[in-house]
């Protein structure tokens, strides 16, 4: 079978290293991929978000599957056009993307099927939008209603954040038109969580637990980001708590996509924080996390290309999901600037001597290739993964192998995963 995956992030690096080792799998192609992708993948030089070229290539290629990454060609309709064209492709359409692609759509489907979520209202107007600030007091929660990067989301602590938040979004357009629409919500005070399902639209399957870490510097400190690290398992979804997010969150989606008619067939990411034993909902994904998916992923003890074609074909419940009894840690290492802007073209150094190492993988987010020689070329350049017995040895080891790795104004925290081994 031939496989092409869309992207060219450390999600993507990660699918493609996993599905590499499918028997099932003779090729995997990725567009447009990165420096890493390339050393284990044929990168094909189209962009994420031409689906037409996308599926040209698809068609003369005889591809098998077709598995998409990111965010932006789903809630451009990728997969509407693939399956137009009988071709398979893993991911929701652009009515299921709906749920990443509009976040006020997000929170009045929670409200319909009552899945609980932090009190919100929505604006068009900067005008009302300052009112309404004034009139609740902090904090308060400033989110663009569109796609943004992960970084659409301002958490603000005083009423002048707040409104100097939504100043940002509406007025100064930092996000585009991702920032016509704005939504401000209650302030939700305990801890995060990633938890993520597989889906054919009948059958779900949970994926191993992990929580993500938004903010650029330790201690949860400074602006959110795309994500600077994450770990596999999150203990506080223990199996109580599972059960819990299964009956108040993962059910009332499933029948409520089912009375919406969306036919949702891919992952579904369900941003959690638990407060005093209560999961409620902070926002979706219609895809894998990232770098979430990179622990998650090192951590996979089943077949990644069955799993995501049987998915795919509306046969979820014949695949047998299995997960290693290790833990795993992801360091993102970005470059400098980042997340207001990147540098890019600075060498790495340090990559060669970690590649055969046993239980370390450097997944590649922003790499280009110069001279032969990998290079830094956007905001989050590595994801540092590695297996543990424990999620403290899968830390050690992979900071041992962050210190192995240079480049000109690197930053990564210095804390990723310490919530847990605290617990």
């Amino acid at each position: 079978m031939k496989v092409l995956v869309v992207g060219g992030g450390g999600r993507e690096h990660a699918l493609v290293w996993k599905l590499k080792q499918s028997s099932k799998v003779i090729r995997v192609y990725c567009a447009p991929g990165n420096a890493g992708i390339s050393e284990i993948a044929e990168c094909i030089d189209i962009k994420a978000d031409d689906i037409e070229g996308l599926l040209d290539f698809v068609k003369y290629n005889w591809i098998d599957l077709t598995v998409v990454g990111p965010e932006v060609p789903l809630t451009a309709g990728i997969v509407d056009a693939f399956v137009k064209e009988e071709r398979r492709i893993f991911g929701p359409d652009s009515k299921g993307a709906q749920l990443e692609g509009s976040k006020i759509f997000a929170k009045d489907f929670m409200q319909l099927y009552g899945i609980p979520t932090a009190e919100y209202k929505t604006f068009t107007s900067y005008m009302h939008a300052e009112d309404y600030i004034q009139l609740k007091g902090a904090p308060l929660v400033i989110k663009a209603d569109g796609l943004a990067a992960g970084k659409g989301v301002i958490v603000a602590q005083t009423v002048e954040e707040a409104i100097a938040a939504v100043h940002l979004i509406m007025k100064k357009k930092a996000f585009g038109a991702a920032g016509n629409r704005v939504l401000i919500e209650k302030c939700l005070v305990g801890e995060e969580a990633s938890y993520m399902i597989i889906t054919d639209g009948k059958t779900v399957v949970p994926l191993a637990t992990s929580q993500d870490h938004k903010r650029i510097y330790d201690n949860d400190e400074g602006p959110n980001t795309g994500g600077m690290g994450a770990y596999s398992p999150a203990p506080i979804v223990d199996e109580a708590m599972n059960e819990v997010v299964m009956k108040t969150v993962v059910d009332p989606i499933i029948k409520g996509l089912k009375r919406e008619r969306i036919n949702f067939r891919g992952v579904l990411y369900v941003g959690l924080m638990i407060c005093d034993g209560i999961p409620y909902v902070l926002e979706f994904n219609t895809r894998f996390g990232d770098p979430e998916a990179q622990p998650i992923l090192m951590r996979l003890d089943s077949d990644l290309f069955e799993l995501l074609k049987a998915t795919s074909e509306g046969r979820l419940n014949e695949v047998d999901v299995r997960w290693k009894d290790e833990a795993a840690v992801c360091v993102v290492m970005s470059s400098k600037g980042y997340p207001a802007s990147s540098s890019n073209g600075d060498v790495i150094h340090g990559l060669k001597a970690l590649r055969d190492e046993k239980d370390v993988v450097v997944f590649h987010g922003g790499t280009g290739l110069e001279d032969d020689k990998v290079v830094t070329a956007g905001g989050r350049v590595l994801g540092v993964t590695a297996l543990g017995s424990d999620i403290k040895t899968a830390k050690r080891n992979a900071y041992r192998a962050v210190e192995q790795i240079q480049f000109d104004g690197m930053h990564y925290r210095k804390d990723i995963a310490d919530k847990a081994i605290k617990e």
